[in-house]
């Protein structure tokens, strides 16, 4: 009996006023949630790596030369969520070549169907290779951070550590989700 009231003690101290917390927290990602579309996990696990970022940053009670480094990881893998969400990887493609040449939309009869119209191409061969540039180190970058992601998310492979040959505040950077806890 003392149990049972323990335990209803606990349900109405601690798990439902987490429960309101974790819903107004995760609204975003409970709103943006299909379960045929990868975006809505992104913008769960982005939510709650931020929070864990921030509460480890702000209260977390480990030393802080290995604290930091774990923030320092969790916050760069927010922003990795956070570029697969926006999916701005044209833009950032863009930063490093250059703007993508976009000419105006211009529309002409076509000859092969009198009711129906074609788009003209006007853009030359030296705007086509710019633009297809642009495009394939977009593709380069979503690949570069997607496999920066995973590793951040893997961590070290701890079977290297080696505490007779290192320490272990050099060996370790911070990365692993197994490990991100205070």
């Amino acid at each position: 009996m003392r149990y049972k009231l323990y335990r209803l003690w606990d349900i109405v101290r601690y798990d439902i006023p987490y429960f309101i917390k974790n819903f107004w927290h995760f609204r975003k990602a409970l709103w943006k949630f299909r379960w045929y579309d990868r975006h809505g996990i992104f913008v769960f696990m982005n939510t709650g790596i931020g929070i864990m970022a921030d509460k480890t940053e702000r209260y977390g009670i480990e030393i802080d030369h290995s604290r930091l480094k774990k923030v320092a990881k969790m916050k760069r893998a927010a922003e990795l969520l956070q570029n697969f969400i926006d999916e701005n990887f044209v833009e950032q493609a863009e930063a490093e070549i250059g703007a993508l040449i976009m000419n105006p939309i211009e529309w002409k009869p076509s000859e092969t169907h009198p009711d129906c119209y074609e788009l003209v191409d006007n853009d030359t061969p030296e705007e086509r290779k710019h633009n297809k540039s642009i495009y394939n180190r977009s593709r380069e970058i979503q690949k570069e951070q997607w496999v920066e992601l995973m590793e951040i998310l893997k961590g070290q492979d701890v079977e290297k550590y080696n505490p007779k040959k290192m320490n272990w505040d050099n060996w370790y950077d911070g990365s692993g989700l197994q490990n991100w806890w205070d």
